[in-house]
């Protein structure tokens, strides 16, 4: 119930469920491993770091463009930088993206078991959230096709999928975006493109060609630089535009924007990461294979993260303070409709022995 005598936020405001981040404790006050946020277990660049350590502008307000990051944003993909917009993490650019084309009463399409931030873009503007039933814990493109309607204005899809890791082929990309009308918005959130060599590049093509893609992506996954909050975005200049006048004009911290530069830079580091975030995922479900017939088992992953199913003896629950209390916090994910499913970033090589064996233990021990 409101109270008339004090401001009163708009009723879809309140209709918005607060995003929930991960537990870095445990319940005794220990601190805990995270597994839980899909960090680089690597850290970031050295260069990066330097970088970041070196800019000490603290009085002076940083580039409000980003235009040396951009340049080289532009660089290395083949860009125009004029097409790119830096951000506040991918997270400000998504929700840029759904105030500037969705609005109350407009309807913002996303997958089922999609990241938990496009309900709250869409909500944040009197936009109702419309889930297409899953494929396999993915994005099925007839299900969005077929919840398409008049009122729909934003397709939002993540490829790699957070929080299951699957992955869409572009082939699929391309037929949905072919078959949306011109006038709905289509947002490519490629966080985890980077773990999938050049994959992702299709997309970043896709959004240099169509009037109606945004391509968003971070510098907090493979970069390692998740503390400095830096994203960018991509698309037509009417779309680049749209979202250039309702950003923050100062959105992007000096400190952030050099640290992303020389991260930029360093390629090597982000090969490693690739690498090393393969054979470890590897490695990992290896060790865990052979728990299906104790209903424990792995959805596929393309991304730095899996999604662990526990449909046996064996909740999600317990796994998870099993884990805790073996000193790791993963992510339980009841409120995206996954209440027996558990995401566990992928770590070090220890970490993630460490983390099977656990599993393996408690799935024995519950039968």
């Amino acid at each position: 119930m409101t109270n008339p005598s004090v401001p009163t936020p708009k009723p879809y405001i309140l209709d918005i469920a607060p995003y929930v981040p991960g537990v870095a404790k445990a319940a005794d006050g220990r601190a805990l491993t995270k597994l839980s946020a899909n960090e680089n277990p690597l850290g970031c660049s050295e260069a990066a770091l330097t970088a970041m350590m070196q800019s000490q502008e603290a009085a002076r307000y940083p580039d409000p463009d980003s235009i040396a990051l951009r340049t080289a944003l532009g660089e290395l993909h083949g860009i125009e930088p004029a097409r790119i917009i830096c951000g506040t993490g991918s997270d400000e650019l998504l929700n840029l993206a759904a105030q500037a084309f969705a609005g109350v009463g407009d309807e913002v399409l996303m997958p089922q078991f999609s990241f938990a931030v496009y309900p709250i873009a869409a909500r944040r503007v009197g936009a109702v959230p419309v889930e297409a039933e899953a494929k396999d814990f993915g994005a099925d493109v007839d299900a969005l096709l077929a919840a398409v309607t008049p009122a729909t204005r934003i397709v939002f899809i993540a490829n790699p999928n957070n929080p299951t890791g699957t992955w869409l082929p572009h082939s699929e990309i391309k037929r949905l975006h072919a078959s949306l009308p011109g006038d709905v918005l289509l947002v490519l959130d490629q966080a985890y493109a980077e773990y999938l060599d050049d994959e992702g590049a299709p997309g970043l093509a896709l959004a240099g060609e169509a009037e109606n893609v945004l391509v968003t992506r971070t510098f907090s996954k493979i970069y390692g630089l998740a503390s400095a909050r830096v994203g960018w975005a991509t698309g037509a200049p009417h779309l680049v535009d749209a979202l250039n006048r309702i950003r923050g004009p100062f959105n992007v911290t000096g400190a952030a924007q050099a640290g992303a530069l020389a991260a930029l830079g360093d390629q090597d580091f982000v090969r490693r990461s690739r690498e090393e975030n393969s054979r470890v995922r590897a490695d990992f479900v290896a060790r865990l294979e052979g728990l299906g017939n104790r209903g424990v088992c792995m959805v596929p992953s393309e991304a730095n993260f899996l999604l662990v199913l526990f449909e046996g003896a064996l909740s999600a629950e317990a796994a998870m303070g099993a884990l805790a209390e073996a000193g790791y916090a993963v992510r339980h994910l009841p409120g995206q409709d996954l209440p027996h499913a558990l995401r566990i970033t992928i770590g070090t090589e220890t970490q993630m022995d460490e983390v099977a064996a656990v599993l393996r233990r408690e799935a024995e021990a519950a039968g």
